[in-house]
């Protein structure tokens, strides 16, 4: 595998994400981490604030980019010549929404995209960024959850 993408909203980036991407980036030669503008959804931080934490926190792994991407993710791949889209999978929870999203993209590329799930170390299963939100909210201890550039950002705020 040349080249692959993980993409999320990372609002924020956890460990378990990093987790998922540097055992991803053991599989190509270059990962392509798109931080998503998801309209759908209503976010802490900013995409711009997003995409410098996920640059921050995985600032030591060589073979990745991050972008920022709005709109149709296959769309992109298809842009940059991205056949391999990696997923991380924790409960089996994920697992309905995931292979959702992995047929359709494997239909709207007309077979030309696929999707390899990389399953999350037990310490991470049940790391969320919405759980990780709700922790932060009232005052919880995120280091076990979090790099601490992304703890000094959310605990900011929260206070604001």
């Amino acid at each position: 595998m040349k080249l692959a993408l993980y993409s999320g909203t990372f609002d924020p980036i956890t460990k378990g994400h990093k987790e998922i991407i540097k055992r991803a980036s053991k599989m190509c030669d270059k990962l392509i981490v798109a931080v998503l503008n998801n309209s759908t959804k209503k976010t802490l931080f900013s995409l711009e604030e997003r995409k410098e934490m996920v640059e921050e926190v995985l600032k030591d792994i060589e073979n990745i980019e991050v972008v920022e991407h709005s709109g149709l993710l296959a769309n992109y791949m298809n842009e940059i010549g991205c056949k391999y889209i990696i997923r991380g999978l924790r409960a089996v929870i994920d697992y309905e929404y995931e292979l959702s999203l992995a047929y359709g993209n494997y239909d709207i590329s007309n077979g030309e995209i696929e999707t390899v799930f990389i399953p999350a170390s037990k310490e991470y299963l049940y790391v969320s960024s919405s759980v990780v939100r709700e922790l932060a909210l009232y005052k919880g201890k995120l280091d076990n959850y979090l790099d601490e550039v992304v703890i000094e950002k959310i605990k900011k705020r929260f206070e604001e």
